[in-house]
């Protein structure tokens, strides 16, 4: 009977556990599932502010362009279990999933929590063992696998072990990189880890005078020097924070400054993008119309939220006690040019441990990209985070959770 060891009990580590329990479901194999935490899949709790972006409702051509990193690596796992036997996964096991802007697949309900428990009780009633326990190392009997040993001391024998033990990234969910020493252990390579989804800090001041503050429905565009199109631009809700901005912009837009640390990037938010530049001028002149006794720094009321009235003021250069009725067509375009490019010098990323996922991991180089199989040590398996893949948010990275889960439990 064969004998399988699934270390992490994360999306990918569950989806592993199914997945090879369904190969096996004649009985031909004993799987033990081994999680540190008391309940698995935390991070998966804490997805899509809480509601799980769970996957994403595209074609195959799109998720792969949406994993900048090692893409292609994807193919065949994404081939074999895609996003639409994702969606097919979780409604068969009574979760009703709806589509939202971008293709960004939720629960109806909104709960992640509901995505979590069907998927434990899935793997539970195919018979996987879920042992709250953390890997410390895989054992070796020459070139294979041969078991894993646990921060107990306890030994597990193993045929086939699957390391499913995620990043680096939000540590209290259990993601320590406790899986990146064992691979090293065994002559994996892992690449640079950096973060990936993050937020980023910035130099203006004003951004902690700001902290707290949330807009929406703002468009957030990063240049990095030297080029004249913007390599993100995107609709959406933008935090600002004691250090710099967050929210579901910045995370994004941290996705597509590869190179920060080698060049400089620039953010420029248009806090009015439904109104272009006549139109808000418009806008500006019937605002000022009811208001032209009073001074300028009272009159933005109606246009903009109260925290951050002073710093566009102090950008457009207008004195703030100017009678709104004294101001000129040259100053309300300074205005508006201010409303419409609120400017921002990026300046780096906030540690790991605050990113959604880790940037780097185990080498594809080393791995079999159609079954997850190491090609340094047989029986040695890899699934999500772990590996040197990383995607875009709108579910993207859920996705390579769940099909290289897949794709390695299917070939152990």
């Amino acid at each position: 009977m064969k004998r399988i060891v699934i270390a992490g009990g994360g999306a990918a580590g569950l989806m592993a556990a199914y997945s090879a329990a369904l190969k096996y479901r004649d009985g031909g194999a004993v799987i033990a599932l081994l999680e540190k935490n008391e309940r698995p899949a935390r991070k998966l709790m804490i997805t899509g502010k809480g509601r799980c972006n769970v996957t994403n409702n595209c074609n195959l051509d799109t998720l792969i362009a949406n994993v900048p990193k090692n893409g292609k690596f994807l193919f065949s796992a994404f081939s074999g279990f895609g996003t639409q036997d994702t969606m097919n996964f979780f409604e068969n096991l009574g979760v009703p999933l709806k589509t939202e802007r971008g293709g960004r697949v939720f629960p109806v309900s909104d709960k992640a929590s509901d995505i979590v428990d069907a998927l434990v009780k899935a793997v539970r009633g195919k018979g996987v063992r879920i042992i709250h326990s953390s890997a410390a190392e895989i054992l070796e009997d020459g070139e294979r696998v041969s078991g894993v040993r646990t921060r107990d001391g306890e030994v597990f024998e193993a045929d086939s072990v699957i390391l499913a033990t995620g990043g680096l990234s939000y540590p209290v969910t259990g993601s320590t990189g406790d899986g990146y020493k064992i691979a090293r252990a065994l002559g994996h390579t892992v690449t640079e880890l950096k973060p990936s989804l993050v937020p980023i800090t910035v130099r203006e001041g004003f951004c902690s005078r700001l902290a707290g503050l949330s807009l929406k429905n703002v468009t957030l565009s990063v240049f990095e020097e030297g080029k004249k199109k913007p390599v993100f631009s995107e609709l959406g809700e933008l935090l600002f924070t004691h250090f710099g901005i967050s929210g579901p912009l910045a995370l994004s837009a941290s996705a597509h400054m590869r190179r920060m640390g080698k060049a400089e990037y620039t953010g420029v938010v248009d806090l009015k993008p439904a109104l272009d530049m006549k139109r808000l001028d418009s806008r500006v002149l019937r605002d000022f119309e009811d208001k032209k006794n009073r001074d300028f720094r009272n009159s933005l009321d109606r246009l903009l939220p109260k925290s951050i009235i002073p710093v566009i003021i102090s950008i457009s250069g207008i004195a703030p006690e100017t009678k709104v009725n004294q101001i000129s067509r040259e100053q309300r375009e300074a205005l508006c040019a201010a409303v419409k490019g609120l400017t921002l010098h990026l300046t780096g990323f906030r540690p790991i441990e605050e990113a959604i996922i880790t940037g780097g991991g185990i080498s594809v180089k080393e791995i079999d990209p159609s079954s997850m199989e190491s090609k340094l040590v047989k029986g040695l398996f890899f699934a999500g985070e772990i590996i040197d893949v990383d995607a875009y948010t709108g579910g993207f990275n859920l996705q390579i959770a769940f099909s290289t889960g897949y794709a390695a439990g299917k070939s152990v």
